[in-house]
């Protein structure tokens, strides 16, 4: 399965139901396959929050490279 591929099926089935709770969401723009760098959008409530890159660092991407070792880098688009 390409990365895409799985990094999107942890983000629709695991982050996103997880952060809806909160009244935010996150949507994936895109995937370097070669660099291993993820590229989201942080919606709703996590859009604007001032903790938002806490989310994106220590939620997302530290669940994102445990669940998936080729994932490098979580950066917003």
């Amino acid at each position: 399965m390409p990365l895409k591929e799985k990094v999107k099926k942890i983000i629709d089935k695991e982050i996103k139901p997880a952060l809806m709770r909160d009244g935010g969401s996150i949507e994936l723009v895109d995937v370097d396959e070669k660099e291993g760098i993820v590229k989201v959008q942080l919606l709703g409530a996590c859009g604007a929050c001032p903790m938002s890159m806490i989310t994106l660092t220590v939620f997302v991407e530290r669940y994102l490279k445990a669940k998936i070792p080729e994932v490098k880098k979580v950066v917003l688009a």
